[in-house]
């Protein structure tokens, strides 16, 4: 009930602004609103290649990425957080006086936002795939009120287009968002250029070497799970450092890419072979130098695919998330490597080297399926005619 009390004040007041806003001239401009900011970081940077289009980008709490030193040009950069409320209100300006709207996440303000007829908003999801289901599809909107669901119905109703990179999200994003399969755009996903680009790629590894030169001499594992709900209050992994030290110390380092929330440290204790790279702004960096992937529910799989190598889904807790949450298909069917739920089975599958390889290369191509190397472009091209 308070939280519902909260919404409907910030959503009242956001709304007032919007709408004073509107009285003023509308600029040819585009508004990037950034929680996760990799796909916006690879679609602006190939918009100011061609286009002198005004570029404002609106960065949340939960942005990693520092956009300042990632462009030729200087944008204007606003922080988008109620605790700043001067930066607040601007942002609320900019995204009443723009033409284009560019979001990487659900945003509940769009709620309040009645944009004029002209304007295009435009869902540049910050996942290229789904294992979890999101949306109109998550379990737990079943506890929210019947005033919540209508918000999230009116939230997904603003998105004119929604960018997708296979003919598989296309589908999810449909029924997650409910919307009529006209709004989705085939341009690929744009972070995914990344992994077409072998100068880069190696440019980046270059850096990672510098900043754990470990990484020249021993292989890499990357634990990346998901974040589970309950996970404020956890203080110890499910993963078994112990053991994995053990097993691997010899032969691999273990990288941890925990959720921010997550309060688990364990680095410390393993100084030569745990390296904590949660706060690592770019987790597709960290992609390239690893040699096997470990993970669950997280969309980490749908970019690593690109790069076929071999992965493990450490899924401990698999038939409580499967209830509580809810997953799109049958998990054994569905993610392609071997599926573990103890750290004993997992030492064992990565001594014996079980991986899948041919079903990695099938969810490659399946899941990436417009993501070939020129989604930044072709997006670009699509929106602004260029």
């Amino acid at each position: 009930m308070v939280r519902e009390i909260a919404v409907s004040v910030y959503l009242f007041v956001f709304k007032c602004l919007f709408t004073l806003f509107k009285c003023y001239p509308q600029t040819k401009k585009s508004v990037f609103v950034a929680s996760f900011g990799d796909n916006i970081l690879f679609t602006v940077r190939e918009l100011e290649k061609r286009t002198d289009e005004q570029i404002v980008i609106l960065k949340t709490s939960q942005c990693r990425i520092d956009f300042e030193n990632h462009f030729k040009h200087r944008h204007l950069i606003v922080p988008f957080r109620l605790r700043k409320p001067v930066q607040w209100i601007r942002s609320i300006f900019h995204l009443a006086t723009a033409t284009t709207i560019v979001i990487d996440n659900y945003y509940g303000f769009l709620a309040a936002c009645d944009f004029k007829p002209n304007v295009k908003c435009i869902q540049l999801w910050h996942a290229a795939g789904a294992i979890k289901q999101f949306g109109l599809k998550d379990r737990t909107i079943a506890t929210r009120s019947k005033k919540a669901i209508k918000r999230f119905k009116n939230v997904y109703d603003r998105f004119h287009y929604v960018v997708v990179g296979s003919e598989k999200m296309a589908a999810i994003f449909q029924e997650s968002f409910g919307l009529p399969a006209e709004r989705m755009v085939r341009t690929g996903i744009p972070r995914t250029d990344f992994f077409f680009d072998e100068q880069e790629m190696n440019r980046i590894r270059q850096s990672l070497e510098e900043i754990y030169p470990v990484i020249q001499k021993k292989k890499v594992m990357l634990y990346a799970p998901t974040y589970r709900d309950d996970e404020l209050e956890v203080s110890s992994l499910a993963l078994n450092i112990q053991k994995m030290y053990e097993a691997f110390h010899e032969e691999y380092v273990l990288f941890l890419r925990l959720h921010p929330a997550v309060n688990v440290k364990v680095a410390h204790a393993y100084p030569n072979f745990v390296y904590d790279v949660s706060k690592y702004d770019d987790v597709n960096h960290l992609l390239v130098v690893t040699d096997i992937l470990i993970t669950d529910y997280s969309s980490i799989p749908f970019e690593f695919s690109l790069l076929n190598k071999p992965m493990v889904f450490f899924a401990y807790d698999l038939e409580d998330y499967e209830r509580k949450r809810g997953i799109w298909e049958r998990y054994e069917r569905f993610v392609p490597g071997p599926i573990v739920k103890q750290t004993d089975e997992l030492i064992q599958v990565i001594k014996e080297k079980r991986f899948d390889m041919q079903k990695i290369a099938e969810f490659a191509r399946e899941w990436n399926e417009y993501s070939t190397g020129n989604a930044s472009r072709q997006f670009v091209k699509k929106f602004y005619s260029c």
